[in-house]
């Protein structure tokens, strides 16, 4: 494919050459993308944090330097969007990758439909421009102070690192602060796809928004699960 200014750029880390090379062309030939392809972690990370890529996908089984490893050198100095590339029913592997992280998983052995459609999503999240309020205010909920504009967080004036998923799933619950949000609501705003059966994704970004916001001020747990519905953003009112 002819590479132009608009090309999307995809960092596939993949060790099995030969899947590589069947998800790129069908990357290349479905979806448009130009796939750049690594075999091992450490090349991965040193190609991830040096190119201007879009999104990187990245299986979790890499020898040596595993995919874990990887995503946490590469999210200590880029926060390029992340899709894991996990064992089939292994939830431990998709549940791990999320927290220290990644923005989504496929199971392997993938559809690769499903695989440019997960692309596609998190492009269109990630690409699509933040809403700017038209007199310059930010969201303000007791400790929390939210920029819509620029898409940063701060908790007591202190910058809070966030991942692009993380920050969608804060937004959707404190843009609607005090009532219960559904999960599959949270899904589409912040990974463009509802929620499947077993899908632990939100449960696991909710899980890393806590330990990074910690507990209100009073000792309320600040994301409050509602059982079979959703969760719910307290207020401190």
């Amino acid at each position: 494919m002819k590479e132009t200014v608009d090309t999307l750029r995809v960092l596939l880390v993949d060790d099995d050459r030969e899947f590589a090379r069947l998800v790129a062309e069908f990357l290349d030939a479905e979806g448009g993308f130009a796939v750049e392809m690594r075999y091992d972690g450490g090349s991965g990370v040193t190609t991830a944090v040096a190119g201007d890529f879009d999104v990187i996908v990245l299986d979790v089984g890499l020898p040596g330097l595993n995919g874990f490893e990887v995503l946490k050198r590469v999210r200590r100095q880029v926060d390029t969007p992340v899709i894991m590339l996990t064992a089939r029913g292994d939830d431990v592997d998709r549940i791990v990758g999320l927290e220290i992280g990644a923005d989504d998983y496929v199971a392997k052995p993938c559809n690769l439909r499903e695989l440019v459609a997960r692309i596609r999503a998190i492009l269109r999240r990630s690409r699509t421009p933040p809403a700017v309020d038209p007199d310059g205010s930010a969201r303000v909920i007791g400790d929390l102070r939210i920029e819509v504009g620029s898409q940063t967080v701060y908790l007591d004036g202190t910058l809070v690192p966030l991942t692009g998923a993380e920050y969608l799933v804060l937004d959707a619950l404190t843009d609607s602060a005090g009532r219960v949000v559904e999960k599959d609501s949270i899904a589409c705003h912040a990974l463009g796809r509802r929620i499947m059966p077993y899908d632990r994704s939100v449960d696991a970004h909710i899980a890393n928004l806590r330990k990074k916001l910690g507990l209100l001020r009073d000792g309320r747990q600040r994301i409050k699960t509602i059982r079979g519905r959703g969760y719910l953003y307290v207020t401190t009112a």
